[in-house]
C-alpha cells in the first residue's frame, strides 16, 4: 500500500464536548491535514469510542487522537485509557486548560500520553501543527499498519472455528487468525460488542462483524459469488473438484452458458493436497491449491460462473429441462448437467473421534493446521496418496509423523514415488496393520488408543494431532430415486448401465446412454463420483472434458 493510499484511510480524531471548540479543532486540523487524512470529530467520550470501534472493524487506521480533559461522564484521561485498548498505536494528545496541567502530567503515566496542549492553541501554526507534525511522523515510522483483511477470532480448539478457517483457506480468501484469549482478539471482540461467548467472530475487510456465520453468509461477505446470474443455462456442473473445474473450462470455452456449483470450496480433495507430483506438465510438482486456483481463474476467463457455498439437494427432470434445486429452496435449470460431486473422507470409526473433530481430529485439513503442528508429534490415518502427501508436507515442521495404515503395506494404494519419499524421510514412520480404536480428550485430543490387527494388542499414545485420510464416500445421497447408483453410492453410467445388453429402466431414447451418461438423458457424471473411476486428478480432469464433448453430442440430437 502506498503512503498516499494509506493516509487516505487514516484518521485524526478530535473529541470535545463543547460544540464550538470541537468545530474549531476540526477546522484547524482540516486546514492543514484534510487533503491527506480523514478528520473525525466527536462530542463525547462514548460516541468517540463507538466511532473508534467502527473504524477498527473496517480496518481503518487512526494516527492521532486529541481529547479534551474536562468532559462530563467520561473525562479525557478516562476516554484515552479506553481508546488505548482499541488503537494502542495511535498517538494520544490531551487538550487542557492551564489549571489542569497537573492532571495532564499525571496522565502521561496513566495512559502513556504522548503530548498535552494548552487551550487556546492560537496560532495553530506555532502551537498545534508542529506538535501534530512530529506525532504523525513518529506514527508513520512505527509498526502500526495492519493489512486490511478478513479477521477471524475464535478458540483454538473449536470445531466451528476450524471449519471457518478451512473454508477461507480453501477458497483462497486471505485472513488473519486471532485467539479469543490474546490481546488483539479481545480488542476485536470488544469492538464488535461481543463478550466472547459466541465464537467464532469474523470481521470482513469492510468492517462487518459476523458472529458464528454459516458458509453462505460468510461467502457472500468475503466476495465469493453465491447467486446465479440467470435462471437457465446450457450446462450446470455440480461439484468444483478437478472433474468439475475441467468441465467448466471446456464447457465455457466451447460456448456453452456454464455455471459451476460448489457446496464448500473448489478443488475437492485434490485442492487440499500439499503437492501433486504425478500430474502431467508439472515436473516439479504443484500444490492442490495452486492447481485449483489456476483452473478456477481459467474457467472464469472463459465466462463460466462459479457459485460457492451452495448445497444442491435435488435433481428434477422437467421435460427437456434439468432442474437443480438448492437447500434454500431456490433452483436453476439447464439443458444438461454434469455430476462431479467427488467423494469425501470417511469418518474415523473410533470411539470419541466424532466429539473431537476439529479439536485435534481433522479430515483433510493438513495445509490449514500445519503451522500449529510445528515441533509436535503428528499421526496420519490412511495409506493412499492423500495421506502420503500430507505426511511429507507435515514432516517439514513436525517433530515426528506416524502413518497408521490398516493394510500390510503402502504399495496397494500409494504411488511408488511417494513411498520412496516417505522411506527417505527420517522423521516419518509407518505402522502397518494398525487402526485407531479410540480418541481421548476433554475439549481437545489428548491420546489415541491404537490396536495391532495381527496381535490384537492395544496401546495408548499421547497425541494432540491426527489427520484422517481413509476411504472415499460419494456425496450422492441427494440423487436417490433419480439417478442410479451402485451399492456404495457411486453413480452408474454408460456401459455400467447396459451390462446385460439392455437399456436401464425408464430409458426412452432409441440409443444407449453415452459413455459418461447416467440413466437420465442429458445428465452426465465425471470424476471420483462415477463407479469404477480411476480416482486420480488427471483422469478426473479428462472425464470432465469428455463429459462436455458428450453434452455437445446430446444437445445436437435433442
Amino acid at each position: 500500500m502506498t503512503q498516499a493510499a494509506e493516509t487516505a484511510r487514516t484518521v485524526i480524531m478530535t473529541v470535545d464536548d463543547d460544540p464550538g471548540v470541537s468545530r474549531a479543532v476540526a477546522r484547524d486540523l482540516r486546514r492543514r491535514y484534510g487533503e491527506s487524512y480523514r478528520i473525525v470529530r466527536a462530542e463525547s467520550g462514548e460516541s468517540a469510542l463507538d466511532a473508534l470501534r467502527e473504524l477498527k472493524l473496517r480496518g481503518d487506521l487512526v494516527a492521532v487522537i486529541l481529547a479534551d480533559y474536562r468532559m462530563p461522564r467520561m473525562n479525557g484521561i478516562e476516554f484515552l485509557e479506553q481508546a488505548l485498548d482499541v488503537y494502542p498505536g495511535a498517538r494520544r494528545v490531551l487538550l487542557t486548560a492551564y489549571a489542569d496541567t497537573t492532571a495532564a502530567i499525571d496522565a502521561i503515566n496513566v495512559v502513556d500520553l504522548d503530548h498535552y496542549l494548552l487551550k487556546p492553541w492560537d496560532p495553530p501554526e506555532e502551537k498545534l501543527y508542529p506538535v501534530l507534525d512530529d506525532l504523525l511522523q513518529a506514527w508513520r515510522h512505527s509498526d502500526h499498519r495492519p493489512v486490511p483483511s478478513t479477521k477471524v477470532v475464535g478458540h483454538r480448539w473449536s470445531a466451528r472455528s476450524s471449519e471457518i478457517r478451512e473454508f477461507l483457506a480453501r477458497n483462497q480468501v486471505p485472513y488473519r487468525w486471532y485467539s479469543s484469549d490474546e490481546p488483539e482478539g479481545q480488542r476485536l471482540l470488544r469492538a464488535a460488542g461481543q463478550d466472547g461467548q459466541r465464537l467464532p467472530l469474523v470481521v470482513t475487510p469492510d468492517g462487518t462483524p459476523l458472529v458464528e456465520p454459516e458458509a453462505p453468509q460468510l461467502a457472500a461477505h468475503v466476495g465469493l459469488a453465491t447467486t446465479p446470474a440467470a435462471d437457465f443455462y446450457d450446462l450446470v456442473v455440480i461439484g468444483g473438484g478437478p472433474a468439475g473445474l475441467g468441465a467448466a473450462v471446456y464447457g465455457a470455452s466451447e460456448g456453452l452458458r456454464t455455471v459451476l456449483v460448489e457446496r464448500s470450496a473448489t478443488g475437492g480433495q485434490a485442492g487440499q493436497s500439499s503437492r501433486i507430483e504425478n500430474y502431467l506438465g508439472f515436473p516439479d510438482g504443484v500444490s492442490g491449491a495452486q492447481l485449483t486456483d489456476r483452473a478456477r481463474r481459467q474457467a472464469a476467463k472463459f465466462g463460466a460462473e462459479i457459485l460457492t457455498a451452495r448445497e444442491v439437494t435435488a435433481l428434477e427432470v422437467n421435460g427437456a429441462a434439468r432442474t437443480v434445486r438448492f437447500s434454500d429452496g431456490s433452483a436453476v435449470a439447464a439443458h444438461s448437467v454434469i455430476l462431479a460431486t467427488g467423494v469425501s473422507y470417511r469418518q474415523l470409526p473410533a470411539a470419541g473421534a466424532e466429539d473431537l473433530t476439529g479439536c485435534g481430529v481433522f479430515y483433510g485439513s493438513a495445509l490449514t493446521e500445519a503451522p500449529s503442528c510445528h515441533g509436535q508429534d503428528v499421526y496420519i490415518v490412511g495409506g493412499a496418496n492423500s495421506a502420503g502427501q500430507a505426511a511429507m508436507y507435515l514432516s517439514r515442521g513436525a517433530k515426528s509423523v506416524t502413518l497408521l495404515v490398516r493394510g500390510p503395506s503402502l504399495s496397494a494404494s500409494m504411488s511408488h514415488y511417494l513411498i520412496q519419499q516417505i522411506e527417505e524421510s527420517p522423521n516419518i514412520s509407518v505402522r502397518t496393520g494398525t487402526v485407531v480404536e479410540a480418541a481421548h480428550g476433554t475439549g481437545r485430543l489428548e491420546q489415541l488408543t491404537l490396536r495391532d490387527l495381527d496381535s490384537g494388542r492395544e496401546e495408548r499414545v499421547d497425541a494432540q494431532w491426527v489427520f484422517v485420510f481413509i476411504g472415499a464416500a460419494p456425496l450422492t445421497d441427494w440423487l436417490d430415486g433419480t439417478v442410479l447408483r451402485d451399492e456404495r453410492g457411486f453413480i452408474l453410467a454408460g456401459p455400467d448401465l447396459t451390462a446385460d445388453g439392455r437399456p436401464p429402466a425408464g430409458w426412452e431414447l432409441d440409443r444407449p446412454p453415452y459413455h459418461l451418461e447416467t440413466n437420465v438423458p442429458g445428465v452426465f457424471v465425471a470424476g471420483d463420483a462415477r463407479a469404477e473411476s480411476a480416482k486420480r486428478v488427471a483422469s478426473a480432469v479428462g472425464e470432465g472434458a469428455m463429459a462436455v464433448m458428450l453434452v455437445h453430442r446430446y444437445l445436437e440430437q435433442s
